[in-house]
């Protein structure tokens, strides 16, 4: 059997779901070794929320995910993986667990035992939350409207089957309080008392005695919750048999189950609304979740429950499965989502690779696990040095990338534009602190008003503070994370605060104070005091209960930083859309080569095996679709002109909602971008492919629809405007509508077809970069060729793997410059992936371990080349990409280029298409002969 390489050369992301298999990735690994790719990286794989899409849902972390695989198709894929010489990385998600399904025991145990559940500690709840009324039990927002009006029409069910109790709603089914059927189970007796035999009658009041002596559900010491865990179990049993022996006694049960939800006076529902106030949770309007709920949530997805990993109990429950498959050679790597929102991320990551040591038999092996983390990145800041892991999962290089490819000559005009075009369009930087207030005063208001409480009890501690009310402490806290530049700090209780959490913090703080001078300024200097509280404090508080608002507030930042940037100010400034990507900085508009080449040294110094991401499933759009956006910044004075000319052929589409006009003036901005983006090639000019235009009309309608709804200004998920998106649907719809006149559609193709050019070339460099420089290349799904995606679930569409087989296979017989004749196929991008794969896999040290040089260009369009060296021992080569190409000319190839030159004395092979160069300096002409990238492999070394 072959072995795995330990660290990847190239990954490739796949999307599991009930349309897309185990089965099917299995028949992709020819097609994948044969592409470059050293391993498979899958979405969670693990039993989900029937139906998802995405997996992210998980009901049981030790159990396969059955829409997606079994077993043994997973052991079989695994074998065949293993045998081709690669290896899997595999999703895992440690942070929060799908509850919207019967499916997730723990869960349900939670909710019918409550605090005595023996998986109480599991789920992160407030027991004792402000509103009294919630004490001991879990709010349930899941109705679709208020509790009172939903009961009274008869859309809860109390259901009895199979010894069991529960409550339906529609297809929500929950578990029932066993005490709390007492007088159900006690109204059935009465009824059979004379018609039942003695040994019925008899059960029936053992089992009513055996409930009066149950450990009442909020017992929380350990003996008495394994009793009520084991007790309720054998009550249910006992039901059950009772049930099929006695079935006079099953239909008094049932009747009598039927009678307290029997429709009749207005005291009808009393009974069973007594029954479901008995149970331990509280049924509510789910728009009471906002404020109300008491249970962590991944991020404000009600469905989606925070579990608490740093308790060992848990990691020990949630981790058997995936250790075993590793340690049956199944799993070789692992990418931890949303680590932000881990009490401990530091600590949770070094028990991960202490236990895969041990499971493995490795003594004195510390990192040894190949270890990536979902974590955004804030602009400067650097992931832990720290933390045992091998780097991110690459967000940030996507972002890099992008940087280096804008033309930040373009600022004034686009700038200008936009201003001119959108009515007192936002500052970035104000717009984020108002977006994160936004989600704090509703979808996230319970997440700040815990932490106010928590504060407010703290100051109650001690004289000096114990006058901040709560609703002070409160804003206190909700103006801080407002201020908040990253998305957490990593404040520990066993380590002092590190100089970075002082610098975010402190500066956090001064920031909220000089923005809020009404507020009492002492709130904030407590506020400091707490989170980093110096050896010599005079008015020290709890310690413990310091810590825990501690944790708990690093753990709430981070959440409400992506709902307010990522879901809501990345969709109400538009500039330039390409910007506004995750972990993106859309204020700062494009970087330049030197910081590009620092940030790739630093990669190198830091984590060299950290992924180089440029599309993923949380990307706002694909790389290619960015890379045509950005494209914009070399077209700015054409791209206002024609803005401008598309408003006035639009308007007579425009409607008035509300005596506004619908569309925005933004959220056109907005679509326009994104008709360019995604434009298909099909429809360019002299295209002959046939293509189904609707469908696209219909990804744009969807895309404009949840785009309006993120931004929250028009309309919103939680307070939907239905005229004003009905409005941009069918402005959507006229403005592509194919026939005679339409001037919005006779302008935008030729203007879509040169921004297209433009982008292919942005495309190919940072597909190279990508490849080249120090990490490791993460490919998502089909984006081996072109991809034309928006944000999900656009981007989660089948890929046609049927089409990329024959496309690679193609590759053998083209060359290179017929590819780039024909470069709308794909084949270009293709070539250009397949062969720096190959050469990764190839020669992994020189990509791991080898130096890199930035190397300057001189000449006429010195200025457009990013070039720079990779070295490892006597393996070297030289990278030449492009930037702002139109200043060089469509297509860049050859003698456009002039004078243009590198300084890089040698003999080369340039690896797509084995061109020989040679001599003290590398001309730009002749290294993009036919293609507009080089990779020029030293003269000498392994081919």
């Amino acid at each position: 059997m072959k072995t795995h390489p330990s660290i990847p050369t190239a990954t490739y992301r796949l999307q599991f779901n009930k349309d897309f298999t185990i089965e099917m990735a299995c028949a992709l690994v020819p097609y994948l070794k044969e592409l470059g790719i050293s391993h498979f990286y899958l979405s969670p794989i693990f039993k989900a929320t029937p139906g998802s899409t995405h997996g992210y849902d998980i009901n049981d972390h030790n159990q396969l995910n059955p829409e997606v695989t079994t077993r043994e198709e997973y052991a079989r894929f695994a074998r065949e993986v293993t045998e081709a010489g690669m290896g899997i990385i595999v999703d895992f998600v440690p942070n929060h667990m799908g509850i919207a399904e019967a499916a997730n025991t723990w869960w349900m145990d939670v909710l019918e035992n409550g605090p005595s559940s023996q998986h109480a500690l599991f789920f992160d709840i407030d027991w004792q939350p402000l509103k009294r009324e919630l004490e001991n039990k879990v709010l349930l927002p899941i109705l679709g409207d208020q509790y009172g009006r939903v009961l009274e029409k008869g859309e809860l069910k109390l259901v009895f089957s199979d010894g069991v109790f529960t409550v339906h709603y529609y297809s929500t089914v929950l578990p029932v309080e066993p005490v709390s059927t007492r007088k159900i189970l006690q109204a059935a007796l009465r009824s059979v008392r004379e018609g039942a035999a003695a040994e019925a009658i008899l059960e029936m009041e053992s089992i009513l005695t055996a409930l009066d002596h149950l450990p009442a559900r909020t017992e929380t010491e350990a003996g008495k919750v394994a009793e009520r865990a084991r007790e309720g179990t054998i009550i249910k049993r006992r039901l059950r048999t009772l049930c099929e022996g006695f079935p006079k006694v099953c239909e008094a049960i049932e009747q009598a189950t039927e009678q307290i939800q029997a429709p009749g006076d207005e005291h009808a529902y009393d009974e069973f609304d007594k029954l479901l106030n008995a149970q331990n949770y509280r049924l509510s309007f789910w728009r009471v979740a906002g404020e109300e709920i008491n249970y962590r949530r991944f991020f404000d997805i009600n469905g989606l429950a925070a579990i608490r990993m740093e308790r060992g109990e848990v990691f020990e429950a949630a981790h058997r499965l995936i250790f075993e498959l590793i340690k049956n050679n199944e799993v070789h790597g692992l990418r931890i989502d949303h680590v932000d929102g881990l009490y401990h991320p530091r600590r949770y990551l070094a028990k991960l690779q202490s236990r895969y040591a041990e499971t493995l038999g490795l003594s004195g092996v510390t990192n040894g696990l190949y270890l990536l983390v979902e974590k955004i990145l804030g602009n400067d800041e650097h992931l832990r040095a720290d933390w045992p892991v091998h780097g991110t999962t690459g967000y940030e290089f996507a972002n890099q990338a992008l940087a280096v490819l804008i033309d930040r000559d373009a600022q004034p005009v686009l700038t200008a534009a936009y201003r001119d075009y959108v009515d007192a369009p936002p500052r970035f930087h104000e717009l984020v602190y108002q977006s994160k207030l936004v989600v704090m005063r509703t979808t996230m208001a319970s997440e700040v008003n815990v932490l106010g409480a928590m504060l407010n009890r703290l100051s109650e501690t001690n004289r000096w503070y114990r006058d901040f009310t709560l609703n002070l402490c409160t804003a206190a806290v909700r103006e801080l994370i407002a201020c908040f530049p990253v998305y957490r700090t990593y404040i520990t209780p066993d380590a002092a605060p590190s100089e970075d959490d002082w610098k975010v913090i402190s500066r956090a703080i001064d920031l909220a104070r000089r923005r809020n001078p009404t507020l009492d300024r002492t709130v904030f200097e407590f506020l400091h005091d707490v989170l980093l509280p110096k050896a010599e404090d005079l008015h020290p508080v709890d310690e413990v209960a310091r810590l825990e608002f501690v944790m708990k507030f690093q753990q709430c930042s981070g959440p409400i930083m992506a709902k307010g940037v990522e879901d809501t100010a990345f969709y109400n400034f538009n500039r330039l859309i390409a910007l506004n990507e995750v972990g993106g900085e859309p204020g700062i508009f494009g970087g330049s080569l030197k910081t590009f080449h620092g940030q790739n040294e630093a990669r190198l110094a830091e984590f060299p095996h950290c992924m180089t991401a440029t599309s993923t499933h949380d990307t706002k759009r694909s790389e290619d679709v960015r890379m045509r956006i950005a494209a914009l910044s070399e077209l700015p004075e054409e791209w206002a002109r024609l803005v401008a000319q598309w408003t006035e052929a639009n308007a007579a589409h425009e409607q008035k909602v509300d005596g506004e006009t619908a569309p925005s003036r933004a959220e056109q901005y907005l679509l326009y971008q994104t008709i360019l983006g995604a434009w298909p090639f099909e429809l360019m000019p002299g295209a002959s492919e046939e293509y189904d235009y609707e469908s696209l009309v219909k990804r744009l309608q969807a895309y404009m629809e949840k785009a309006i709804h993120e931004a929250k200004v028009k309309s919103s998920w939680i307070e939907p405007n239905q005229a004003w998106d009905e409005a941009a649907r069918d402005f959507t719809a006229a403005i592509l509508k194919r026939e005679p006149g339409n001037a919005f559609l006779e302008s935008f193709v030729p203007f879509a077809q040169k921004t297209a050019q433009l982008g292919m070339v942005n495309s190919l460099a940072e597909t190279v970069l990508k490849c080249t420089v120090p990490g490791v290349p993460d490919f998502y799904q089909g984006n081996e060729i072109w991809d034309l995606s928006l944000v999900d679930p656009d981007n989660r569409r089948p890929v046609d793997y049927d089409l990329r087989r024959r496309l690679l296979a193609s590759l053998k017989n083209a060359p290179p410059a017929e590819l780039m004749a024909r470069w709308p196929d794909g084949r270009v991008k293709l070539l250009v992936t397949q062969r720096l794969l190959q050469l990764r896999g190839e020669q992994p040290a020189l990509f791991a371990k080898g130096s890199y040089t930035p190397v300057e260009a001189v000449g006429e369009f010195g200025e457009c080349v990013i070039a720079f060296t990779r070295e490892w021992e006597a393996q070297k080569l030289l990278v030449i990409v492009p930037r702002f190409s139109s200043r060089v000319g469509f297509p860049p190839l050859g003698d456009k280029w002039r004078d243009t030159a590198v300084e890089a004395a040698g003999a080369w092979r340039e690896l797509f298409t084995g061109a020989q160069l040679g001599g003290e300096n590398v001309r730009i002409a002749e290294a993009l002969a036919s293609l507009p990238v080089a990779v020029l492999v030293s003269q000498g070394e392994p081919k």
